[in-house]
């Protein structure tokens, strides 16, 4: 921090849409954190994302919200310009700018970030693992995009409404600890081509990620300890201000997280959208949220409520399905006192969110095909000129 001897304070900058908002996104965000001390995210409006990508499913209002809630970020810029300006990372004070690896282009085509690259300021850093070292006094660094997410593939899983994406049987709480990219490749969703940015449709977990989600911080002695538990498929607003109402009830929030087979019984349809461990990750990158159990049984049991040593069970407005048995799932918390339903002031669900996007289908189809074709048309492009310079090379 500034201050502290003679080590800089440095501010870095992102932007983007940021729609639908997921774990891909909050993985980037942490990233980019790690190369200064504070993180500006620019957002951008709903003009310009559908100009140069199609409707976004949420509006700039909830778009904005939702990336202030997540842990990494400082601070959010409303309705960031579509393309990078100088001008913007230097009133903002920014030391450079932070994208993905994957693609991001234009209405027309082009790269949002070439006026940076024609100044002079774009230019790769390297790093180490504790370490940055810049070229320049603005550079734009790229971090790995997380593979098997993206906004596209899960507006496409919607559509699709498919349950390939869910873990079941002995895949429920399966969690691996190293895939190749050959294993990634398999994942394309046909035989026809598809971008290597959005072309890639199942999750790979992994413990280290779910280690670096994680806070790790133990409840102090004294914390008031809250409970919740649910689906939390497609992490949106609603669960937002619902998880924000519960954080106020105390001050250490744990959330109980179904597992696929457990929510599509009291979902049904092709639900969860997102599979347990993709939800797991969504809901520890929530700045309001200390702990998750993964798998938590559906009904609340003494048990759970012992160890955790849980002070308060809050559930929202919603309808609470009864358990398989037909028993209510908190009788236990209610029959200790401790049961507490809240109203976080907003009733969206995921059934909306997933209507928006079935009410308007054919948009969001033509959405994803243009944008996976102008990505395969500057893949194709990039792979001739690479193939160009290794036939020049000696």
């Amino acid at each position: 921090m500034a201050g502290e001897g003679d080590k800089k304070w440095v501010k870095v900058w992102v932007d983007g849409c940021y729609d639908m908002v997921h774990y891909g996104h909050a993985n980037f965000l942490r990233q980019a954190k790690g190369f200064g001390d504070y993180l500006i995210v620019g957002v951008h409006t709903d003009e310009e994302i559908t100009k140069h990508k199609g409707p976004p499913v949420f509006s700039e209002q909830e778009r904005y919200r939702m990336v202030r809630a997540i842990k990494w970020v400082d601070e959010v810029v409303e309705g960031a310009p579509y393309v990078t300006l100088l001008e913007t990372l230097d009133k903002y004070g920014c030391e450079f700018c932070v994208h993905g690896d994957d693609m991001t282009l234009m209405a027309d085509g082009s790269d949002p970030y070439q006026l940076v690259k024609d100044n002079g300021r774009y230019k790769y850093g390297y790093f180490t693992s504790s370490t940055v070292f810049l070229f320049s006094t603005l550079v734009k660094i790229e971090c790995p995009r997380t593979q098997g997410v993206s906004t596209t593939d899960l507006v496409g899983r919607m559509l699709l409404m498919s349950k390939d994406h869910q873990m079941r049987g002995c895949r429920e709480f399966e969690v691996v600890k190293k895939k190749s990219k050959e294993d990634v490749d398999r994942f394309s969703r046909d035989g026809n081509p598809h971008s290597p940015w959005t072309g890639v449709s199942q999750f790979l977990p992994t413990t280290r990620k779910i280690i670096q989600f994680s806070e790790g911080k133990e409840p102090k002695p004294g914390d008031r300890i809250v409970y919740v538990a649910g689906a939390f498929d497609l992490f949106h607003v609603g669960h937002l201000d619902f998880l924000e109402k519960a954080w106020q009830e105390g001050n250490y929030v744990i959330v109980g997280i179904h597992t696929d087979p457990v929510v599509n019984m009291y979902k049904g349809s092709n639900y969860p959208i997102m599979n347990l461990h993709e939800r797991v990750l969504s809901v520890l990158a929530c700045k309001y949220v200390s702990e998750v159990v993964i798998g938590a049984p559906y009904s609340v049991t003494a048990e759970l409520l012992d160890h955790f040593k849980v002070d308060v069970v809050c559930h929202g407005m919603t309808r609470l399905s009864p358990d398989v048995d037909g028993s209510d799932p908190c009788a236990e918390p209610k029959k200790r006192g401790i049961y507490k339903t809240i109203d976080s002031g907003n009733s969206l669900t995921t059934d909306m969110v997933v209507n928006r996007i079935i009410q308007r289908r054919l948009d969001y189809e033509t959405r994803n095909a243009k944008k996976e074709q102008k990505e395969l048309e500057v893949y194709a492009a990039l792979q001739a000129a690479k193939q160009k310079d290794d036939v020049i090379t000696p």
